[in-house]
């Protein structure tokens, strides 16, 4: 199994988009590459969607200037993130599924995270990791917990968690757009989101 190191832009936009839309599906992209040790650094997130999270035309226009945004930065779209209008579900949505397999088209590796909105705020990582198995996606398990000491997923500093919550606890979080959001105000810059992020990463 491949090893995954997420970082502080990618966990904190993750976390303001959930945060910014506590009553919703929320879902994006996960943007990075490939050390030459094999590890996959996933560097950023982008926001697609809190209202239409099917798969409509604006989830495929919304990929589709996410791939250019990422080519652009020279990196791959890695990976698939969301959140579930459920705050105890933390299953990985048939959309989502769909989504991540054909982003493994073009990134073997790719990966899905789903945000455990019952662990937001609890100092935990709150991310639950899913690897494809055949053309199934599921939940990582094993013998090391996801983002504890030995495990394959790691977050690049174990402070993210607490950090993320301080800046919530800021409002940070209101500035942050999505791909939806920039429909109805084209001025939001959801592909950098750079207004909301803090100065320190």
């Amino acid at each position: 199994m491949s090893q995954y190191s997420v970082s502080a832009l990618a966990y904190f936009k993750i976390l303001f988009h959930a945060a910014k839309h506590p009553h919703s599906s929320v879902n994006g992209v996960l943007l990075g590459k490939v050390e030459r040790s094999g590890k996959i650094n996933i560097i950023d997130a982008i926001p697609l969607l809190h209202h239409w999270t099917s798969l409509s035309p604006m989830m495929e226009i919304g990929l589709d200037l996410a791939g250019q945004h990422a080519q652009s930065a020279g990196l791959d779209l890695v990976g698939y993130y969301q959140a579930c209008e459920r705050i105890d579900d933390t299953s990985l949505a048939p959309v989502g599924e769909k989504i991540a397999e054909n982003l493994r088209d073009g990134f073997k590796n790719a990966i899905a995270l789903v945000i455990d909105g019952e662990k937001l705020g609890s100092g935990d990582v709150a991310l639950v990791p899913y690897l494809p198995q055949g053309t199934v996606w599921r939940p990582c398990s094993g013998e090391t917990t996801a983002f504890s000491t030995g495990s394959n997923f790691q977050l690049t500093s174990p402070d993210l968690p607490r950090r993320a919550l301080a800046y919530v606890s800021e409002g940070r979080h209101e500035s942050f757009g999505d791909f939806d959001d920039h429909l109805e105000d084209v001025t939001i810059d959801w592909l950098r989101n750079i207004a909301c992020i803090p100065s320190d990463i």
